[in-house]
């Protein structure tokens, strides 16, 4: 049975789902590093809102791997998670049978099963990351039945036998903790828990697919009321004086140590204004062209006279 392709350290972790614009921390980057060394199914906690799902996704991505999704729900049986069989083609068969063309020894064969997710990601030749999302809305008698897909990673039709995986799935579940799960379960996976994100991770997590500019100057006449307005160097608004959509502008406090946050990736050209006592602004520094890069804080500082 072969397995899903790895990753080769904690640090390749994070890199890999960096670069899929999800921002983790060494915790979450051990817990997926080990999971996937061991072959071992992945159960993630924590509160709604948090990313356990968009884990899932992003670890499919990182590993170049076909996600297949179960959304557990109360009352989910196997004929909607693993399979059932497809009913009106069978009574075809049976008609065809009487008839003597075919034989209803084939009435149960594998072209009669509908495959549902499970069974799916069991049965499938190639790479597969599987999804079982917030297992705990299901029934524990559904959570049961799941003790030997994740031990085992193999399902038993009774009509067919028991099939078992060619590939081994990298498997992840989420559970928003609405009810307690069984030991049972949590015995054959990794447990990790994700809270809420702390304020720097946060601006982290904002970031991450942008860019930002910090704007500095050691001169006494930014202690008077200035403005300061970023826009896109690529599009410039002949209508308008001094610059054009899309645009970023920020009211300065007294003195100038600011940053431009959440910044498209590009070239984007930065002005000082003077906020006069009509509302007005006048410019008082020429314009500064910077390259924004995703995930990168640059800096200009304006000397102003």
């Amino acid at each position: 049975m072969k397995s899903t392709s790895s990753y080769a350290s904690a640090e390749d972790v994070r890199r890999r789902l960096a670069e899929q614009k999800y921002i983790c921390d060494n915790n979450i980057a051990t817990v997926v590093y080990l999971a996937s060394r061991l072959g071992k199914p992945l159960l993630v906690e924590g509160p709604a809102g948090v990313g356990k799902t968009e884990l899932a996704k992003v670890v499919a991505q990182s590993l170049d791997a076909r996600l297949i999704r179960l959304q557990c729900y109360e009352g989910l049986d196997v004929s909607h998670a693993v399979y059932e069989w497809n009913y009106p083609r069978q009574l075809l068969h049976i008609r065809a049978a009487q008839e003597g063309t075919v034989s209803e020894e084939e009435l149960f064969g594998p072209e009669f099963l509908i495959r549902r997710p499970l069974l799916e990601a069991i049965d499938s030749d190639e790479q597969v990351v599987l999804l079982i999302d917030e297992v705990d809305r299901a029934d524990e008698e559904f959570e049961a039945f799941l003790l030997e897909i994740l031990s085992d990673f193999q399902i038993t039709i009774p009509e067919l036998g028991t099939i078992k995986a060619r590939r081994k799935p990298a498997v992840v579940l989420t559970s928003n903790r609405t009810r307690e799960l069984h030991d049972a379960l949590k015995r054959r996976a990794l447990f990790h828990w994700i809270g809420h994100p702390s304020l720097e991770r946060e601006v982290e997590i904002v970031l991450a697919p942008r860019g930002a500019v910090r704007v500095t100057s050691n001169s006494a006449r930014c202690e008077r009321p200035l403005v300061l307005i970023a826009r896109d160097a690529e599009v410039r608004d002949t209508d308008a004086q001094y610059f054009g959509p899309p645009l970023r502008a920020l009211r300065l406090r007294p003195g100038l140590d600011v940053t431009l946050p959440a910044l498209e990736p590009g070239a984007w050209a930065i002005t000082l204004f003077e906020e006069r006592g009509d509302h007005t602004l006048s410019p008082i520094s020429d314009e500064r062209g910077i390259t924004v890069t995703a995930g990168v804080t640059e800096t200009i500082d304006f000397s102003l006279p």
